[in-house]
């Protein structure tokens, strides 16, 4: 008898799962017809243009059908890893992503728990708006700006002659050494204070009953906050984090192509310039799929990596 019973729970199970998930499926059909065109989207633009990835192993010539493409193999792999001028622009972008994830991270949240440390409402909303705001700027204003302010007459060289900590004007955008440095800090300027909103959201769900605790046990602001605000936003921080270093190689291309010149060139150019001035520009549009193929490749492993160590720390991760 026990026996019989325990068959019919196993046969009879899969079928009251399948039911389930069918039913499911039916009760939310509306939202699967919406997400189709999110899904049309996503295929006809990610993921078919993949197969332009062969002009990399081809010596690709547009007037040629594909079939008549010569096939070269790793050739402009190879090149791009001999070429001196490829090596430095890797160096390039990996500096200036580096700096830009760095200053980027610490100034979001160091600003985020300023501002949430602001008790009145109306002056939380002053500081916050008025920090955003250069995010809905272009780079073209912004680069201009940047350069207005930088130049030998700007208010940069201005205040620092004034405060005696230089004794004649720098051009700062003439000299290679301080290129990655403006470029760092201009991005903080134009996107600490759209960083800053997530970081907010993730504050604004924490428990105040924690806070409470800490006040009963004479907690500072400062302890509050290094011991309830930060622990309590670290999942958000590591989430931000792994997705951050899959795009370590996108160190940016408007203000490296704007404020750059020929006398920086040597630490300006991105792997993008460098595809746009060595592959699109010049027709070698082999060349410039194989750099793009190692972006990707590089991006994707980085963030599985980040995303395996994660999980081996036993915090939050992506997959």
């Amino acid at each position: 008898m026990d026996q019989t019973l325990k068959k019919d729970r196993v046969v009879r199970k899969p079928k009251k799962d399948k039911k389930v998930s069918w039913s499911l499926i039916k009760d939310q059909r509306q939202l699967i017809y919406m997400s189709v065109p999110l899904l049309a989207y996503i295929l006809l633009f990610a993921y078919y243009p993949i197969w332009g990835w062969t002009m990399a192993f081809q010596d690709y010539k547009p007037a040629k059908d594909f079939s008549e493409q010569k096939w070269v193999g790793f050739k402009h792999f190879e090149f791009l890893f001999k070429d001196d001028n490829f090596l430095q622009v890797l160096r390039n972008t990996l500096a200036m992503s580096i700096i830009n994830l760095v200053l980027g991270f610490v100034t979001a949240i160091i600003l985020a728990l300023l501002l949430n440390e602001i008790k009145k409402l109306f002056w939380k909303r002053t500081v916050q708006t008025i920090s955003y705001l250069p995010h809905f700027l272009s780079w073209i204003i912004v680069t201009g700006i940047v350069a207005t302010s930088l130049a030998s007459d700007g208010i940069v060289n201005d205040v620092l002659m004034k405060l005696h900590l230089i004794s004649e004007p720098v051009q700062w955008l003439s000299h290679g050494k301080y290129f990655w440095g403006i470029v760092g800090v201009s991005n903080v300027w134009k996107e600490v204070g759209w960083s800053t909103i997530i970081y907010l959201a993730a504050m604004s769900s924490i428990d105040p009953a924690l806070y409470e605790a800490a006040d009963i046990d004479g907690a500072s602001r400062y302890r509050k906050m290094f011991h309830v605000t930060l622990p309590g936003i670290k999942p958000t921080i590591i989430i931000l984090l792994i997705m951050q270093v899959g795009h370590i190689l996108e160190a940016g291309f408007e203000i490296q192509y704007l404020l750059g010149n020929g006398l920086v060139v040597d630490w300006s150019q991105t792997i993008d310039i460098f595809v746009l001035k060595y592959g699109l520009a010049q027709g070698n549009y082999s060349l410039a799929t194989a750099a793009g193929i190692f972006k990707t490749v590089v991006s994707v492993t980085l963030l599985l990596i980040a995303n395996g160590v994660s999980k081996r720390l036993g915090e939050e991760r992506l997959l």
